[in-house]
């Protein structure tokens, strides 16, 4: 510094004590510039003077001089007088500071960047001179001020960090005892700040962010959506003090958000919400998924828009194991509770309603609409690469208002992925399995659209390990197969086109089955429903998968028939079924699947109603379904007798055992007769077997049962089959005098209104044919495709 340099009014012992390296001296000639006991003229006493007289030109001479010549001068030693002599000023100045606190302030913040961590230090005490003296006057340079807080916030320096503690304590304190706080000014710095990494700055925030949620005239939470995404992010630190401070200060904003729900933001924090509730830190992720509950609750179906965003994050987490409980149970409540949000009024209606009498909802942003549309990803993308992408930015909240509308095509695209994915959880995707199942049941018109899209993959579904997974998966097959809204639309494509809408007996033979004329279909029945568009397609396409994959027929094909019996009606099930095995090319699935179809049907709970409907075929109803069953069934000869069994058909049954005769006897054939023989002896052919005590009028069911002796080879069947023979009485011991002048009754021997001449002539063609296919196989080893024929 020049020495020859005129630095007025300040006197050059001043000037030579600011520049000293003694750090009292400094004190000194500062001092002297406040105190009017120098003998010289000092500056003090000019500058209370100027003040006096309103002199500001003089006043803004002193503190610029103090600034360029001192405190931003290029030797330290002259920093650090510059520094001290500023706070002085200040201090001389009192209340009329406040006038010149941009001059005094500038160049003290400027040196918190200094290299020389005592000089920081300085500017730290310095600048905690000047607020003290100013207080409220300050507020209006709060933002330089807490942007110079937050560096040195994070100094290396103990001494600078400590005394910035200081400064930040006094800063504090004005701001909670003042109410002209720019909260509006200061927002986008806080969201800057928020952002930071640094462990020290983080704890500086969170700090601030916790004074400012406590002064009752500052409401923070208009600005939450600002900077909620930096508070997830700083609740992810390693150090345990900042994710103790930053938990309570979710825990306050949580709290208020409860007393006023109302004047709350939801639909700009959704998002942030859904992005957290997928990380990998566990407690971001409870900590996300907490406010994401109280979110749906509070705010309703204003949840709706995002709801598939909501289920990205939900749905993993509903597969957690004992680990993670805690997260597991809040995502199970986010996720009854957004369930419970979709209701019919979210359906398409028949007459559209006013738009009055719909609840109202903030628009969503336009992202969150990309990740709703089509193009937001599907069976073939990722399940949330929707979301993974972090926030930049908040739209500030709409003033218009619009309804609530349920969009499903992001809903079903998750869904439908979850579900597709192999690897998601069982508990994830029984969840998939009910919310699809409850779109169904509340928007059934609107879930038709996508039915396409779902029907292969619930399909697969099918092939899951859990019964549990595969139960709630028929329920949604069901309700597809079943919903009066699935009537108008028609599945698309080659493989689905199906020219039977509704049930009705094979077209093919049955007039002359029939001797009535005037015969309906099944589907005028009145104990059979009628099932819409996709029960056919769907019953196709069960039948395809079974015959494609047999160890699902053979592991869960009962099983699975059995609930859909109890899911929809049994008759059109098993009329249905049979109606598409009659146009089975692969005559050896057919033969399975008859096996399959009629053990269920002789052996199952399930079936009881329609083995009393089949008994005593006294309805047309009941003799159009055993007609359609007869031509399917006659694809497997002992099941076709055991239907007659069942059906009372006895002496059709006993025409059939003729023709057994004719057919090849196969150690597989052998087998079956074994088992109808062990069947026979079930409760379910209690009915029968007490018919033998009518030896009279059931001759046809003795020499049946004699036929079915004779097929046998010496083994315990035949011994069992044998014996129960050996208990028919004689006829002859069991007339009564009554029965003798009874007049006699008609054989049974079946309904007069079927045509079994008709009948056994197509049994005799089916094993023409199997006879044939085999003699193929036999000889050329070929393998048929099996496809249907429609």
């Amino acid at each position: 510094m020049n020495p020859e340099k005129d630095f007025a009014p300040l006197t050059p012992n001043i000037v030579r004590a600011l520049n000293d390296k003694l750090y009292e001296k400094r004190k000194v000639a500062a001092l002297e510039i406040e105190k009017p006991t120098v003998p010289l003229c000092s500056l003090s006493r000019l500058v209370r003077e100027f003040v006096a007289q309103n002199n500001t030109v003089q006043i803004k001479h002193v503190i610029q001089t103090l600034s360029q010549e001192f405190a931003l001068s290029q030797h330290p030693h002259s920093r650090k007088g510059g520094l001290i002599g500023l706070a002085a000023c200040s201090i001389a100045l009192g209340k009329d500071s406040g006038l010149y606190l941009k001059e005094l302030i500038e160049p003290v913040l400027t040196c918190f960047n200094d290299a020389d961590s005592r000089l920081r230090y300085y500017a730290c005490e310095a600048l905690y001179n000047i607020v003290k003296v100013a207080r409220g006057a300050v507020l209006p340079h709060f933002n330089v001020l807490f942007d110079g807080l937050s560096k040195l916030a994070a100094d290396p320096d103990p001494n600078v960090k400590s005394g910035s503690e200081l400064l930040d304590r006094l800063l504090k304190d004005i701001v909670t005892e003042s109410n002209k706080f720019d909260l509006v000014g200061f927002i986008p710095l806080l969201r800057e700040r928020i952002y930071s990494n640094n462990q020290y700055a983080r704890q500086f925030i969170i700090s601030w962010i916790l004074v400012l949620e406590s002064v009752p005239d500052i409401n923070l939470l208009d600005y939450l959506p600002e900077i909620l995404d930096g508070l997830f992010q700083i609740l992810g630190d390693n150090g345990k003090e900042i994710r103790k401070m930053c938990e309570v200060v979710l825990g306050e904003f949580l709290k208020e958000i409860k007393k006023n729900p109302s004047s709350v933001k939801f639909a700009e924090m959704a998002n942030i919400l859904v992005i957290h509730c997928q990380t990998t830190d566990d407690l971001i992720q409870l900590t996300a998924m907490c406010w994401m509950r109280e979110f749906i609750q509070l705010a309703g179906r204003v949840m709706l828009p995002y709801s598939s965003g909501i289920l990205t994050a939900v749905l993993p987490c509903l597969a957690y194991d004992d680990r993670k409980k805690s997260i597991k149970e809040v995502a199970n409540v986010c996720n009854q509770s957004l369930m419970k949000l979709v209701t019919p009024e979210d359906d398409e209606p028949d007459e559209p309603k006013p738009v009055g009498q719909r609840q109202m909802a903030p628009n969503p942003d336009d992202s969150l609409a990309k990740q709703e549309g089509p193009t937001s990803g599907g069976p073939e993308g990722s399940c949330d690469s929707s979301f993974s992408s972090s926030i930049s930015g908040f739209m500030p909240a709409s003033t218009d208002r619009a309804p609530v509308t349920l969009h499903l095509d992001g809903i079903v695209q998750v869904l439908n992925c979850h579900l597709s994915e192999m690897a998601i959880g069982m508990m994830t995707r029984i969840a998939v399995l009910k919310w699809l199942y409850h779109l169904y049941i509340k928007t059934p018109h609107k879930m038709f659209r996508h039915t396409d899209s779902l029907f292969p993959t619930l399909l697969q579904t099918l092939s899951d390990e859990s019964d549990e997974v595969v139960l709630k998966d028929l329920e949604v097959l069901a309700e597809i197969a079943s919903s009066p809204a699935g009537q108008t639309d028609v599945p698309d494509g080659p493989d689905f086109q199906v020219s039977h809408p509704e049930l009705q007996v094979p077209a093919s033979g049955r007039a002359s089955l029939l001797s009535t004329p005037s015969t309906k279909g099944l589907e005028c029945s009145p104990s059979t429903p009628t099932m819409n568009s996709y029960f056919y397609k769907f019953m196709i396409n069960l039948l395809q998968r079974f015959s494609s994959e047999r160890k699902l027929l053979e592991v869960r094909g009962p099983f699975i028939i059995r609930q859909l019996c109890l899911l929809l009606n049994a008759e059109n099930i098993f009329h249905s079924m049979a109606d598409i095995l009659l146009r089975e090319e692969d005559l050896k699935f057919a033969s399975t699947m008859v096996h399959t179809l009629n053990t269920i049907l002789l052996t199952s709970t399930e079936l009881f109603q329609l083995r009393n409907q089949l008994k005593d075929l006294k309805t047309l109803e009941s003799q159009n379904l055993f007609c359609c069953l007869y031509r399917s069934w006659c694809h497997n000869p002992v099941t076709t007798v055991s239907l007659c069994f069942l059906t009372q058909n006895y002496r059709h049954a006993y025409d059939l055992i003729q023709k057994f005769g004719d057919l090849e006897v196969t150690v597989d054939f052998l087998t079956e007769v074994d088992k109808l023989v062990q069947l026979i002896e079930c409760p379910i052919f209690t009915y029968l077997r007490l018919q033998l005590l009518d030896v009279k009028n059931n001759p046809y069911l003795i020499k049946a049962l004699y036929g079915l002796l004779m097929l046998l080879p010496q083994s315990s069947a035949f011994q069992l089959l044998s014996h129960r023979l050996q208990c028919v009485p004689n006829p002859e011991l069991l007339q009564t005098e009554d029965s003798l002048k009874a007049a006699p009754t008609s054989q049974r021997g079946g309904s007069p209104s079927i045509d079994y001449t008709e009948l056994l002539q197509h049994f005799e063609r089916v094993q023409s044919q199997h006879l044939e296919v085999r003699h193929q196989r036999s000889g050329r080893g070929d393998h048929l495709d099996r496809r249907v024929v429609l």
